[in-house]
């Protein structure tokens, strides 16, 4: 019984490793073509603002109606805890650093994966079943080049914003909270935010919300060009593109707040 198992568990780890190997060279491909076709004037902008566009029709409606919920329920959490200790001056502080630092990175994750992940997932995993792709390399045009890099374009470009609305939205919601129901004057709120927010931290929130975003693409592009058997793979490709992406963009959170905590530290004024 425990040699079938083992058998199973290395050959389930292997075949992670293959995956996890091809969308490296998928990742390194795609990157390829953007820069050498931006350099060369050869970039498909049209088609990067087409994509660009469907990111935002399916992303940015929904960060707004996430982040507003968010904002409210940090700033009740948060101001609840420093009314009980006395400590309603750094309420702004807790707040804003909360949605900076974790929630807007994040939520923008969520976003991307949820929405435009598997959306993408979907579009890419027809065209595969439909045998589109198949066609391109026959046409002697690299899917990659083709579809992907446009992607990865828009994406790149497109995330940022989405993480600044999130920010947005979720601090201003906070401000609001705070101001009109817990009791918390606009200049404390304001002072003790501007005492412990700084660039650095907008800077590595708009940072992280790029690797994110670029984890999902190239995950659900990954998932999307390598879908089998019909419709059912179709579906099974979105969701491990939404899965997948969404679990890759949560760990590596976690090592960037670690070295981020290493290397900048938390500093008042």
């Amino acid at each position: 019984m425990s040699e079938p198992l083992a058998r199973w568990g290395f050959d389930l780890v292997l075949t992670s490793l293959r995956t996890f190997g091809r969308t490296l060279q998928l990742a390194v491909a795609a990157f390829n073509y953007l820069v050498t076709d931006i350099i060369k004037l050869r970039h498909p902008w049209r088609d990067t603002l087409q994509q660009g566009w469907f990111i935002v029709s399916v992303t940015a409606i929904p960060a707004v109606l996430v982040a507003i919920p968010f904002g409210v329920i940090v700033s009740v959490q948060v101001g609840s805890l420093t009314q009980q200790v006395g400590a309603t001056s750094v309420a702004g502080a807790a707040g804003g650093l909360g949605v900076i630092r974790q929630g807007a990175p994040m939520v923008t994750a969520l976003l991307l994966g949820g929405a435009a992940g598997s959306a993408i997932a979907s579009d890419l995993g027809a065209r595969t079943i439909r045998e589109e792709v198949d066609a391109l390399r026959t046409m002697g045009i690299d899917p990659v080049r083709r579809l992907v890099a446009p992607r990865l374009a828009a994406m790149i470009v497109l995330t940022p914003l989405l993480c600044l609305l999130v920010i947005f939205m979720g601090v201003f919601t906070g401000y609001v909270v705070a101001v009109g129901f817990q009791g918390v004057t606009p200049g404390s709120y304001l002072s003790s935010f501007a005492a412990f927010a700084t660039m650095a931290d907008l800077a590595v929130a708009i940072v992280k919300s790029v690797i994110f975003g670029v984890i999902v693409l190239i995950v659900a592009c990954q998932r999307g060009l390598e879908a089998t058997h019909g419709p059912k793979g179709v579906a099974n490709a979105v969701n491990a593109a939404v899965v997948i992406g969404v679990i890759a963009a949560f760990g590596v959170n976690l090592v960037i707040t670690q070295l981020v905590s290493m290397f900048l530290p938390q500093k008042v004024g």
